[in-house]
């Protein structure tokens, strides 16, 4: 059934909250901040959107299905090192404006974003792999090495966006330059585990962190 016109208005006046929120504070903003924000009562939200993930959810989804498109849209570039160095650019930037969606794309492997998470994967694997084949990528970096560069450019981006936006690009630029495959590239170490991804990750959004009860 559809919803009464005034209902509908609320719930859009909620999104457009969300919106805002999250992308200035990022998963660690909470309902009450996104009623407060929309000017509606907690429990109109609560109506609407009975869970913080469910808002989160509505809001994400189709912002997470923008980064699939970007991939698939990097994938017919030429060279392949364009196409995978675009990616990350694109992507870092649009991380670096809106913190909740950076903090979605951190959150692929949850419940909520799985279905995003199972079509970016695949993408992300064939950038890497044509970049390995035409020689330009180091053959050490792996598509799990995505997510900690992301997460470690856009908190850049995040603490460094009020006394010099930008600062993090001048990073993106050292990393790809790393990624570069020379004669001289060094040892990078043991590659990450996708059990080491899942708990950085859970370090980098705070809405995913496990909440440990209070001694008494």
């Amino acid at each position: 059934m559809p919803l009464r016109r005034d209902a509908q208005r609320n719930r859009e006046r909620i999104l457009d909250a969300a919106r805002e929120v999250f992308a200035a504070r990022g998963f660690a903003a909470t309902l009450d901040d996104v009623a407060h924000h929309a000017g509606v009562g907690i429990g109109t939200v609560y109506r609407r959107f009975p869970t913080k993930e469910e808002l989160i959810e509505a809001v994400f989804t189709d912002r997470l299905e923008d980064l699939v498109t970007l991939a698939e849209e990097a994938l017919t570039a030429e060279p392949a090192w364009e196409g995978l160095t675009g990616f990350l650019r694109t992507s870092a930037r649009w991380h670096a404006a809106d913190r909740g969606l950076r903090d979605a794309a951190l959150s692929m492997d949850e419940d909520h974003f799985k279905k995003a998470g199972e079509q970016i994967v695949p993408l992300l694997e064939q950038l890497m792999e044509r970049a390995h084949a035409e020689g330009s990528l180091r053959p050490d970096a792996g598509f799990r090495d995505f997510p900690i560069i992301m997460a470690m450019v856009t908190e850049m981006a995040q603490h460094s966006a009020g006394c010099r936006p930008g600062l993090y690009e001048r990073y993106l630029e050292m990393m790809i330059d790393g990624l570069r495959a020379r004669p001289d590239n060094g040892e990078l170490g043991l590659a990450p585990t996708e059990t080491d991804i899942k708990a950085v990750m859970r370090e980098c959004v705070p809405a995913m962190k496990p909440v440990r009860p209070s001694r008494s």
